[in-house]
C-alpha cells in the first residue's frame, strides 16, 4: 500500500525541476567556459561554421532567456532554438551519469551528473 511518503510530493516535483532549471541555467550562463561535469558538443555542420560564429552562437545560447511552454514544457531550461547566419540552430542540454554512457541517476546532483550541452542545425534533429 502506497502511503503520502512513498510517492513525490507536488512541491517535491516543483523543487527538482527548479533544481534541474537552476543547474543547467548555471552550465549555460559560463559558457564559454566550464568546468568539471559540463561538456558542450558541436555538430560537424556546427563546426564548420568557425572559431568566430562558433563563439557568437555559444554567446546566444549562453544569453537565451526565450523559455516558454512550446520550447521548455517541463520547465527545466534544457532547449532553445536560435536563427544564425541564416541557419536554425538547436541547443539542447542533456544529462549523463559522470562517464556519459547513461542518463543520470540523479539530474540534481552534480557530483554524479555530466551535462551535455549539443548544439546543432535543425536539420540534422
Amino acid at each position: 500500500m502506497l502511503t503520502s511518503r512513498d510517492t513525490p510530493s507536488v512541491d517535491a516535483s516543483a523543487e527538482r525541476i527548479a533544481r534541474i532549471r537552476d543547474l543547467n541555467d548555471i552550465f549555460r550562463r559560463k559558457l564559454p567556459s566550464v568546468g568539471k561535469g559540463f561538456r558542450v558538443h558541436v555538430t560537424d555542420h556546427v563546426a564548420a561554421l568557425g572559431s568566430v560564429e562558433i563563439a557568437h552562437v555559444l554567446e546566444t545560447v549562453r544569453t537565451f532567456d526565450g523559455f516558454g511552454p512550446d520550447n521548455d514544457p517541463y520547465g527545466e531550461h534544457d532547449f532553445g532554438a536560435l536563427d544564425h547566419s541564416g541557419n536554425r540552430l538547436f541547443w539542447k542540454i542533456d544529462c549523463y551519469d559522470k562517464w556519459v554512457q547513461f542518463g543520470s541517476p540523479d539530474p540534481t546532483d552534480p557530483s554524479v551528473t555530466t551535462r551535455v550541452l549539443t548544439i546543432m542545425r535543425a536539420d540534422e534533429y
